[in-house]
């Protein structure tokens, strides 16, 4: 039998990991349960246990990160790295909405090689072995910036009233930047409260994309670190690449 291509396994296993939340939630939902707590709880598990299982099946001699999963730091000195967030956007799941995420990245020798976000809600998985065509953009447009539902940002408020910038209010990191590639929005600009897994796979999906990813202050976005905490981002278009990091950097000052 042959073997699977790392691709075609990550879009397995992304689909996969969606179809089983689903289910969950649906059953969950049909069974009267109410709490949202408990639909996301029991749904980062099942995910867990799925994607877990597909590789050590698929791939048992790789290293694994994932959010649901205790760091086994073996990876700092492993070749190939997956790194997973079996359910990126967890209160959004659990409320039935559509902005939430699987991500299944892939690093390997020091840098991401691969990345796959699947959208359950909308029937549709990204990858970076088949970057999506960006749509194009007026330059004379307001800027849409995807800002978080429930954590608003007063540096990133700042960042898009210095960009005079429009905020498209929506869920989970992964869906944030997978709004960029669909032409949803046309920037994503975080500050604070992230880890490797958030961004992993749509930063592959980005870069691959032809988009403009880097930290707040300039430098690459670096994946299997000891330190796993990774708190900040900007995903843009090249064409605007100029506008928002002039933003950040006054926004910078401006709030310490």
């Amino acid at each position: 039998m042959a073997v699977k291509s790392d691709a075609d396994l990550a879009v397995e296993i992304a689909e996969g990991a969606g179809q089983v939340l689903l289910a969950v939630r649906d059953e969950l939902i049909a069974n009267g349960e109410e709490d949202q707590r408990a639909i996301a709880k029991a749904g980062d598990a099942k995910a867990q246990e799925f994607i877990a299982a597909k590789l050590r099946e698929e791939r048992p001699e790789d290293a694994v990160l994932s959010e649901e999963a205790r760091d086994d730091k073996a990876r700092l000195t492993a070749a190939r790295v997956w790194i997973v967030d079996p359910l990126d956007g967890t209160k959004e799941f659990s409320q039935g909405r559509h902005d939430w995420a699987v991500h299944i990245a892939l690093w390997a020798d020091g840098d991401l090689a691969l990345g796959v976000v699947a959208l359950p809600g909308l029937g549709q998985v990204l990858s970076s072995a088949k970057p999506l065509a960006l749509p194009a953009r007026a330059a004379d447009e307001a800027l849409r910036f995807a800002v978080s539902r429930s954590h608003p940002s007063p540096l990133i408020r700042s960042v898009i009233d210095g960009a005079q910038g429009q905020d498209v209010p929506m869920g989970s990191a992964g869906y944030k930047v997978c709004s960029v590639l669909r032409g949803e929005t046309d920037a994503y600009v975080h500050a604070g409260g992230q880890f490797e897994w958030d961004s992993a796979a749509p930063i592959a999906i980005a870069r691959a994309a032809g988009l403009f990813t880097s930290r707040l202050d300039g430098s690459a976005m670096v994946y299997n670190q000891d330190d796993v905490y990774l708190p900040d981002l900007i995903v843009c278009h090249h064409q605007d690449r100029q506008a928002i990091t002039d933003s950040v950097v006054k926004a910078l000052a401006l709030n310490g």
